[in-house]
């Protein structure tokens, strides 16, 4: 069945791919790497409308389904079964009156409650105006009992305006009105109850709350899993995961921030306590270039979900030292009495063997159909294509969705999923790809120097005198995913 949903406006690229795996989450949908698929998501726009819009139809097979995505989603505002629209109040009540009765009356009995709410996009309406609409819908047989808080049935009028001026908002060619019955809502206040500036222990790099939960929703976190974040940090991806019942597990090389943070209450383990949350399974000191598993141990983990560091907040760092590493100096070892406080050596670590690294951990750690969801930084001057982004024989890419952070810069969160086992042909055939990709990729992401790729001026926002940004560009009627 068609239901209209509706997003929130905000972070375009991700709201189909994080609806599209709840979906599969909650059994629509079986798993990419099958090919025998009895179900697929569909999509489509409603009239004259703009793919940025908010407004947009899903089919799904059962609205228990749609009740399921619609309250655990971070970006989507509600679930509607719609019983009419129009570009008009008068086309609206056609569509409204020839809908099926037997679609409409068990929700119109007398001894149920129900709720009316007008909503609008782009346009503002008056509680007077608002009061007239509701009015409006005399015709519609409501017989229950109004009740404005937790009523049986939720009914939502939504107004959208055509407007095509310069307001940041999707153009619209063409007024519409919705009319239809909440099958289910977001439950926003997830947002302000993990937001950062409440959060017990913070770093540089810590992940907004609502793009960790984000994360979470995509790599499918769940009662019963176990995820993973080689970059684990203060912990922020790893309590969105743990919100959602799944075990966590994590690791830093850096030790101080695992196992000191700032003090007994201020640390990792106070962020999760501060929530109520589950502890995480552990919490290693341990080096993404050299792993600390046993050979033996293989498909552990349901997920892994990280922010690999790519050089603009925080640099990678990997083991050995410079001198170390080129051979100056002998490996050592630290004696007895000082290895408590010791802080071992580390190199710089480039984007490029990090993320080599992460593909070849999760081929061999992640479970048969586990998800590797981790951000990748792309250059907007360079053409943004699929083919910039890493590949592993072992995964199938199932959806890159953009964050511009920048007219410059702009991170991709990439979902992978394990579509075959990890073995040593695997393996070397995932070393020629990977030195492909170091060959044929940008200069910047070879040498690992993002941070002055970045925030070094663009050559277009040059003057003859060599004066940065005297020349901007007109400000663009639609901002797209820049809101």
């Amino acid at each position: 069945m068609w239901y209209l949903c509706v997003f929130f406006h905000r972070l375009l690229d991700y709201r189909k791919p994080e609806v599209e795996s709840l979906a599969q989450l909650f059994g629509a949908i079986e798993d990419p790497q099958n090919d025998d698929v009895p179900f697929q998501l569909q999509w489509k726009l409603p009239p004259h409308y703009h793919t940025d819009s908010p407004f947009h139809f899903v089919n799904l097979p059962s609205e228990q389904l749609a009740h399921d995505i619609a309250k655990r989603s971070i970006l989507v505002k509600g679930m509607y079964e719609l019983w009419g629209e129009g570009s008009s109040y008068e086309e609206l009540k056609e569509s409204v009156l020839s809908y099926p009765d037997e679609r409409k009356l068990p929700y119109l009995d007398s001894d149920s409650t129900f709720k009316i709410t007008v909503d609008s996009f782009g346009k503002v309406i008056s509680l007077d105006e608002q009061k007239e609409l509701i009015q409006g819908l005399s015709y519609i047989p409501f017989k229950g009992r109004v009740k404005l808080r937790n009523p049986d049935h939720n009914f939502w009028l939504i107004e959208v305006d055509n407007y095509g001026g310069n307001n940041g908002l999707p153009p619209i060619v063409q007024k519409r009105i919705f009319f239809g019955r909440e099958v289910g809502g977001a439950v926003r206040k997830l947002i302000p109850t993990y937001q950062l500036k409440s959060r017990n222990y913070l770093g540089p790099t810590a992940m907004d709350a609502e793009m960790a939960f984000l994360m979470a929703n995509q790599a499918l976190a769940t009662s019963g899993k176990l995820v993973y974040d080689p970059f684990v940090g203060t912990g922020s991806i790893l309590v969105a995961a743990a919100h959602f019942g799944a075990m966590t597990m994590g690791a830093d090389i850096d030790i101080r921030v695992v196992r000191d943070g700032r003090g007994p209450n201020c640390n990792v383990w106070s962020n999760f306590k501060q929530y109520g949350l589950p502890m995480p399974v552990g919490l290693l000191r341990a080096d993404n270039n050299l792993p600390p598993w046993r050979p033996t141990l293989k498909e552990v983990f349901d997920a892994i979900i990280c922010d690999p560091p790519y050089g603009v907040r925080a640099g990678g760092r990997k083991s050995g030292g410079r001198k170390l590493l080129k051979g100056a100096v002998k490996p050592y070892t630290v004696p007895g009495d000082k290895r408590t406080d010791h802080i071992p050596s580390t190199a710089p670590y480039s984007l490029v063997e990090c993320v080599h690294d992460l593909l070849d951990l999760a081929a061999k750690m992640l479970v048969m159909g586990g998800r590797l969801v981790f951000f990748y930084p792309v250059l907007r001057e360079d053409d943004f294509a699929e083919s910039h982004f890493p590949e592993h024989p072992c995964f199938k890419l199932i959806s890159s969705s953009e964050q511009i952070l920048s007219s410059r810069y702009s991170r991709v969160l990439l979902t992978m999923v394990k579509t075959g086992p990890y073995t040593e042909e695997i393996a070397e055939m995932a070393g020629i790809k990977h030195m492909e990709f170091k060959e044929n990729h940008v200069k910047w992401l070879e040498d690992g120097n993002l941070h002055s790729a970045v925030f070094s001026p663009a050559d277009g926002q040059l003057t003859e005198a060599g004066d940065p940004k005297l020349i901007k560009d007109p400000k663009p009627k639609y901002r797209g995913k820049y809101v």
